[in-house]
């Protein structure tokens, strides 16, 4: 009980500050690198009247924490930050209402693109929408400020963003936590206030605008009180300034030490730490001005600090230097490293560092490139190679079919062997895009593939607007039964066995209610059959929805599940090795006189056998 020093990640720092808050309300949806904060508090299942669930989409998952919040208690809404896009909507108008009880919208920017999607800086989306943001510079911080941040939603009474790089999100470090505290009773408020409730009608709407603005001024306030932003001067002024923000902070102390093996002197330098980025520290950035010859502007991404410093610069007609992002010295691409930092006080410092400082061969250039491919016994690979085979047997060349892609393992379908996705945006997009190909006048069929987390996500919508003006175009919705990209979460398709207490939304119900005229289910490990469907769907008119459906290989290979057994008959083997390049499944290699499988890694699916011309791999049931 009390204090203890724990190992742990950002994301998990990030969910015991909550606990430790008191939050009593957490949603969110999955999306790498935020996925860990709320796994990590269902893992540690804190049964003390808290609610914790994935919710079907970012937007419905902030909307539900900001009605508990708006009744009066501590919510908290996870997302990365394409799921901020999703989510906007709703934090803009909820912004301009305000809360009642402290809303935390914990936001995870992925600054160098480890994980996929746009390299997003979400202070924009603090900044558009007048709500405080802080960020945390290290793992440690990630717990103090998680905490800080209900208290300060409280206090100026607007949502609070907490954004954290993948850096911090995912690295670890050791952390002193004190024990979770239960959400305090509070009494639930039921406030009927049209003015602040509703958006109905022009004077409300101003009215609000004029309180968020208000209450952003207000945040900033309660932010110097906390000495949130830490100013530290030199002894003498003059010399050089820098301002500093999140991740790069941590790296901070480490390149000056760096710097002054050239020349730096480390005391004559002058620091302003940022954790609250927005509202901009505008006080401590006109000390620092007035104090320093020469500012530098540290910070990922967009140059969000730096803008909001040129304008103070120019107000009070600062002469010296600012270096950063827009005087070309540093990149709004990719993450920073000592490198970065270290070359850009050389430059605000007027040091002679080397060029090749940090020469030596990147981690990156040194991995042989190997294209993501599916899990061995993925039943997607089952489907790539239907809608290959389908096209074939039609005469199509792939090259002249649109097969639009859609976010998660969905997207593998890309990369070799396969070559069937062409394209990838945003989550749902996959179906709307479809249609606006068959509006173009794609003369051929036009197919759009999707999972089942995302078509619950974002697909609906897409597919009641085909089936409302009866758009020709194949959907094949591919469900495995799990959230499988970001970590095996549930999604409303789960079985109730996996997600208890919980009720199951069926797809294969679901389809048919929505009218869907051509409606069919394929088992994706029986190749000629699921190639059979397709290519009878590609030649029907109107819509056609295809569930391929068989249960993600790895959740199965947890509980001891297989699909059936694979069999190598030597003797008949060619080595002529369309085994692998038909599939690309990781489990099949080449031996000296025959294919070999890999027994640990093979699901038992039977797509080599089913590819197979001579009779070397035979496919078994389970009982065979």
């Amino acid at each position: 009980m009390g204090k203890s020093a724990r190992i742990m990640t950002g994301n998990e720092a990030l969910a015991l500050g909550a606990l430790r808050a008191g939050v009593k309300v957490v949603t969110g949806y999955p999306g790498t690198p935020s996925s860990g904060a709320l796994t990590g508090l269902l893992k540690m299942n804190p049964d003390d009247g808290r609610h914790i669930e994935w919710s079907t989409n970012e937007k419905v998952a902030f909307e539900i924490a900001a009605g508990a919040a708006w009744a009066g208690q501590r919510a908290l809404c996870t997302m990365k930050m394409s799921g901020l896009n999703v989510a906007a909507d709703a934090i803009a108008s909820i912004a301009y209402s305000g809360i009642n009880g402290g809303l935390v919208i914990y936001v995870a920017d992925d600054s160098g693109v480890s994980a996929g999607m746009c390299e997003q800086d979400s202070r924009r989306y603090a900044a558009m929408f007048d709500l405080p943001l802080l960020e945390a510079a290290s793992v440690a911080e990630t717990y103090a400020l998680a905490q800080t941040a209900f208290t300060l939603s409280e206090k100026c009474g607007s949502p609070v963003f907490l954004r954290l790089v993948t850096t911090v999100a995912e690295s670890h470090a050791a952390v002193e936590v004190e024990d979770p505290v239960a959400p305090e009773p509070r009494a639930v408020i039921l406030e009927r206030d049209i003015a602040r409730y509703t958006k109905a009608g022009s004077t409300i709407c101003l009215n609000q605008h004029h309180d968020v603005i208000a209450r952003l001024a207000h945040a900033a306030q309660i932010i110097r009180e906390m000495s949130l932003n830490r100013l530290d001067l030199a002894p003498q002024r003059g010399g050089l300034g820098i301002v500093v923000s999140g991740v790069v902070a941590a790296y901070l102390e480490e390149s000056l030490e760096i710097a002054a093996r050239f020349g730096l002197a480390r005391a004559a330098i002058s620091t302003l730490r940022v954790a609250a980025p927005h509202p901009f520290p505008a006080e401590e950035a006109r000390a620092l001005l007035a104090y320093c010859d020469t500012l530098l502007v540290l910070e990922e991404l967009e140059p969000h600090l730096e803008q909001n410093l040129y304008v103070e610069a120019q107000h009070h007609h600062f002469a010296g230097d600012l270096i950063g992002k827009l005087d070309g010295t540093l990149s709004r691409v990719g993450e920073y490293g000592l490198k970065e930092v270290v070359y850009a006080i050389g430059k605000a410092a007027n040091l002679e560092i080397p060029e090749d400082l940090f020469q030596g061969i990147a981690a990156g250039t040194m991995a042989a490139p190997r294209p993501i491919t599916c899990c061995a016994g993925c039943p997607h690979r089952g489907t790539y190679l239907a809608i290959n085979q389908a096209l074939k047997k039609l005469k199509l060349k792939k090259d002249q079919v649109m097969v639009t892609g859609d976010i998660g393992c969905t997207i593998l379908g890309m990369n070799p062997p396969f070559h069937t996705i062409w394209n990838e945006v945003s989550m749902g997009t996959s179906i709307s895009l479809a249609q606006g190909y068959v509006y173009a006048g794609i003369e051929t069929p036009v197919i759009a593939t999707i999972g089942d987390s995302t078509f619950f996500h974002g697909g609906i919508p897409g597919l009641i607007n085909a089936i409302q003006h009866r758009v020709p175009l194949t959907l094949i919705i591919m469900d495995n039964g799990w959230t499988s990209m970001t970590g095996m979460q549930v999604n409303p398709g789960t079985d109730e066995a996996f997600q208890p207490g919980n009720c199951r939304v069926d797809i294969a119900q679901l389809i048919p209610a929505l009218g869907v005229e051509h409606f069919f289910i394929m088992d994706p490990f029986e190749l000629e059959a699921s190639a059979a469907i397709l290519q009878h769907c590609l030649t029907l008119p109107g819509v056609k929805v295809v569930l391929s459906r068989q249960e993600c290989a790895i959740q199965a290979q947890r509980r001891g599940l297989r699909a059936g057994q694979v069999k190598v008959h030597p003797e008949n083997c060619t080595l002529c090795r369309q085994c692998i390049r038909i599939t690309g499944c990781p489990a099949l290699t080449v031996g000296e006189t025959s294919i070999l499988i890999d027994p640990a890694l093979c699901y038992g699916c039977g797509l080599c056998a089913q590819v197979c011309k001579f009779g070397a791999i035979e496919r078994m049931t389970n009982d065979e």
